[in-house]
């Protein structure tokens, strides 16, 4: 399953290679690529129980971990919501400072937001949101365990998880701040649009590579 995400997402449109493609198209890209295949790993992927009910889903591919133990960092990323039993096109979002874990400096790391309830959600489309701050954030569990994500979810609005060199986890985040990407939704719709107007509102046009990400959303969190 996996390696069918990976085989999709490197399918470029007729006319288009990866060299043309926009920024933010690549970065939907990298998206469904890092969700794909940690859900493919059932035994060490997020628990479907956790997934399946999930509010939002933002994934940050290949965020930048500065400092060693305590450092910022910067990444950025998309969210889709889940509406009425579907999943909305994606906004984009933008990640700095804070910390998570343990960090070795310069390395890079998937980081995933697993948004288990509508307020948790609604902060954290707000024009400015701090993790741990203006929700609870947990790290989130791995596996089949299903009691555990029920637990967890009683206690937090947004779970958070990392994948670096192969390992994935539930990590705890503190301090960074998650902003709309403004100018990204602008260049990927073509019309200026705030993050809330894509993800609750009419959907917008979905532009290449769209329809692969909801189709990833649709086979893992339904």
């Amino acid at each position: 399953m996996a390696a069918a995400v990976v085989l999709a997402v490197c399918s470029f449109p007729p006319g288009v290679n990866a060299r043309q493609e926009s920024d933010e198209a690549r970065r939907v890209r990298e998206a469904i690529t890092v969700f794909g295949e940690i859900m493919a790993a059932e035994d060490k992927a997020i628990p479907r129980a956790i997934v399946g009910r999930a509010e939002g889903i933002a994934i940050f591919p290949s965020t930048i971990r500065a400092g060693f133990i305590v450092g910022g960092m910067r990444g950025r990323g998309i969210i889709s919501a889940r509406n009425e039993g579907r999943w909305s096109a994606p906004a984009f979002l933008t990640l700095t400072g804070g910390s998570f874990g343990l960090q070795i400096g310069g390395q890079a790391a998937d980081l995933i937001l697993v948004i288990t309830n509508r307020r948790g959600l609604e902060n954290l489309v707000a024009n400015q949101f701090k993790l741990g701050a203006d929700a609870a954030v947990a790290a989130g569990p791995v596996g089949r365990d299903a009691q555990a994500a029920t637990d967890l979810q009683l206690r937090a609005e947004i779970l958070s998880y990392s994948r670096s060199r192969g390992l994935f986890a539930g990590v705890t985040v503190n301090g960074s701040t998650v902003r709309q990407d403004r100018d990204a939704n602008e260049r990927f719709y073509g019309k200026r649009l705030e993050t809330r107007q894509i993800i609750f509102g009419p959907a917008p046009g979905a532009p290449t590579p769209v329809p692969l990400w909801l189709d990833v959303l649709g086979r893992y969190a339904r």
